[in-house]
């Protein structure tokens, strides 16, 4: 019923008049995952589904673009988009890359760098495996899944990874000291190869990927400073921009929003939803999360900006 009335309106013309409204207003689509045509991502199908709407609709521009136009003042142009993808897993250079390449679309990888290292694998993934093995422990049951992670973001480092050991001891599983074919990083050279294309601009996700409101102002300093140090050694270029962990109210204090800026970073991305209007702080750009925007009526919701004017009249409302 809510798929008919979505195209109802659509056919009405209500999202094209939306996406007139809001022509000036840039967006930024967060992405994480990409798969085949089964799998926790968004499948080469569903990326095409969203790519063909975009050349027909919008221009694609690096978020870089839009930094610098939103840092002279003017008014941004009409209908940019700019892609992010996070974390840094190779499914995105496999499966991500080569689309990428065939539509000629721009895109920024905002990569977690002991993550690309191999010195560790992303906890957030840590906690998947474990919910996919035989004997998971009860607390990671489908059902529970959003709270395991609300609970995890608040915890220290140290006391969260210390609750992921207990769950695998509790499932008589080892946590692998590298992470599973399914969760494994882009390499350097790979991501050297991205940025060499002049389509992919490399940001920064933090060393470790902690929520930075669960550690000091001094170790926050450290993942976005030695981040940017080992990005810039490992892919040869300057990286200008920074993407939160999990980047909702409460996931990062003002101070450190002032490191950022003290670091030399140009902007900064969020997983707030919204559109990105003139006169925008750069350091708190919203994004549209689009990995699961598969139905050709969904796409349109979201990019031609019905869904945003629907959380302003209804504010209450969860769009994602």
């Amino acid at each position: 019923m809510k798929k008919l009335a979505l195209n109802v309106l659509r056919r009405c013309g209500l999202f094209s008049l939306t996406r007139a409204v809001s022509a000036n207003m840039a967006r930024i689509l967060m992405y994480h995952n990409f798969s085949g045509a089964t799998g926790d991502g968004l499948s080469e199908t569903g990326a095409r589904e969203q790519f063909n709407y975009l050349r027909r609709h919008f221009r694609v521009v690096p978020l870089s673009r839009i930094v610098e136009q939103l840092a002279t003042g003017k008014e941004l142009e009409s209908r940019w988009v700019a892609l992010t993808i996070d974390d840094g897993r190779r499914n995105c250079y496999e499966l991500l890359f080569p689309l990428l390449k065939e539509y000629q679309v721009p895109a920024t990888f905002f990569v977690v760098s002991s993550f690309i290292a191999g010195k560790d694998w992303l906890w957030t993934d840590k906690v998947l495996w474990l919910r996919e093995q035989l004997a998971r422990p009860d607390e990671l049951a489908s059902h529970t899944l959003a709270g395991v992670f609300r609970s995890l973001n608040r915890m220290r480092p140290e006391a969260r990874n210390q609750r992921i050991n207990r769950w695998a001891a509790s499932a008589r599983v080892s946590l692998p000291q590298r992470a599973p074919m399914k969760y494994a990083p882009c390499t350097w050279e790979e991501l050297r190869e991205m940025a060499g294309s002049g389509l992919v601009e490399i940001g920064s996700h933090t060393t470790t990927h902690p929520i930075l409101s669960s550690i000091t102002d001094q170790e926050s300093w450290k993942e976005l400073t030695e981040s940017r140090r080992q990005i810039e050694e490992g892919v040869g270029r300057k990286v200008s921009s920074f993407c939160f962990p999990n980047g909702l109210p409460g996931d990062y204090r003002p101070s450190q929003v002032k490191q950022l800026v003290a670091a030399g970073y140009r902007c900064a991305v969020v997983a707030d939803f919204g559109l990105v209007r003139n006169g925008a702080d750069s350091y708190h750009l919203p994004r549209i999360g689009m990995e699961r925007k598969t139905e050709p009526v969904d796409i349109a919701k979201y990019l031609d900006g019905a869904a945003y004017y629907q959380s302003k009249l209804w504010p209450r409302g969860k769009v994602r």
